[in-house]
């Protein structure tokens, strides 16, 4: 992550054919400390990916020479680089697709350069606390102890079912990340259940009834309509 004290700058990766929005990528995140290198089709992105190590790729999905979709597979064969998608508004299939297929988030063109940052910057976090050996998650005044198998808020415990606590963890270990209804319900209720929807909206509204206070000005839950659910971190 981008901070005062980081030893070298962000590497990004930004794969578009449009020059217009390379240039808004590279104004925007060169102004925050990112060093930027930008490809104008799928196969020049690949190639400069797997020639340089990137530490975050932004990715359009409407590329004219390599379907961005196959690109993200490709990439995801080989790097773990969050990755962010740039889509078209209403394509809710290719944003549900693109998360399915190993994307960290997505962003609809036209898109707020503010969003696109703070999205980055929750994608920056979810990498650097993978593999990390910390039990304790902490998020403004809510504590969940992933070894201990305790959530507590304001220092109150906070009692959760079995379920409840199994959803809470998922969203926990992709803090930040988008996670499809399709993920989370094969993950919380197993394989053949991706279809259970009305399970999701029943215990997504009893985790926000216990955690997710009317009187918070940042929701901690942030639904991403037609594709799933996001746990906030900024």
């Amino acid at each position: 992550m981008n901070t005062p004290d980081s030893a070298s700058p962000i590497r990004v990766l930004a794969i578009d054919d449009e020059p217009q929005i390379l240039r808004l990528l590279t104004i925007a995140l060169e102004s925050e400390g990112y060093l930027v290198t930008t490809a104008r089709s799928g196969q020049q992105g690949l190639a400069h990916a797997a020639r340089h190590r990137q530490d975050f790729i932004i990715l359009d999905l409407g590329l004219p020479d390599t379907p961005g979709m196959l690109v993200l597979k490709q990439l995801r064969e080989w790097t773990r680089a969050p990755v962010i998608i740039l889509t078209v508004h209403d394509a809710e299939a290719e944003k549900i697709e693109a998360l399915d297929s190993g994307a960290d988030d997505y962003v609809t063109k036209p898109f707020n350069t503010g969003e696109l940052l703070a999205r980055m910057r929750a994608a920056l976090r979810h990498a650097n606390r993978t593999g990390s050996d910390e039990p304790v998650f902490r998020l403004g005044d809510l504590d969940v102890d992933l070894a201990a198998r305790s959530v507590s808020r304001k220092g109150e415990p906070v009692k959760l079912t079995a379920t409840e606590y199994t959803l809470l963890r998922l969203f926990v270990q992709h803090a930040g990340k988008v996670l499809t209804h399709r993920q989370i319900l094969r993950e919380v209720w197993g394989p053949g259940q991706e279809a259970n929807t009305q399970y999701l909206r029943v215990y997504m509204a009893r985790l926000r009834e216990k955690l997710d206070p009317q009187e918070s000005s940042t929701p901690l839950f942030v639904t991403e309509a037609g594709v799933g659910y996001r746990l906030a971190t900024n």
